[in-house]
């Protein structure tokens, strides 16, 4: 008896989020338990592939778009963008179109690690003067927040949603 008695506490406590949360990561796990979060995801992914694109651009352009490759990270951004946003607003945007994008957002920047690490074995002395040519080189773990962000829009995409 003691014991159901304590798991429908447990569970009340769990679930105290009706009466309002008394913290705020309550409320954090509560908005993701109802589906709360999803939409919030989709958004928040859209908003970053745009900050991060914005950044990857000045980069870039630094560099003078010397390889083809450094277009793709400007070109694959928009879909994501409109697929986050149309995910805030439609279960089926979240469902469908969301993962597809940022799924390509994700691969793109993997291969912007590989174009980065690549990038640092062609400078003189490659990986042997990796003090110098870390620094000095592409930022190698900079297309890893794309990566990330990609990561973002795709758990969005497997969140339950809210009814």
């Amino acid at each position: 008896m003691a014991s159901k008695a304590a798991g429908r506490k447990l569970r009340s406590s769990r679930h105290s989020h009706v009466a309002g949360a008394e913290h705020l990561i309550d409320r954090l796990v509560a908005d993701v338990e109802h589906g709360r979060f999803e939409r919030s995801l989709s958004g928040l992914t859209a908003v970053a592939a745009a900050v991060t694109t914005a950044e990857i651009y000045l980069e870039h352009y630094k560099a003078s778009f010397g390889n083809k490759w450094m277009w793709s990270p400007i070109i694959v951004t928009p879909p994501v963008m409109v697929a986050g946003i149309g995910g805030v607003f439609s279960k089926r945007w979240a469902k469908t179109v969301l993962p597809i994008t940022a799924g390509i957002y994700t691969a793109n920047g993997l291969l912007g690690e590989y174009f980065h690490a690549r990038g640092v074995a062609r400078k003189p002395g490659g990986w042997k003067l990796a003090s110098y040519n870390l620094p000095m080189g592409p930022p190698i773990s900079a297309p890893g927040l794309m990566t990330i962000v990609g990561g973002m829009g795709l758990l969005a995409a497997l969140l339950r949603r809210e009814k």
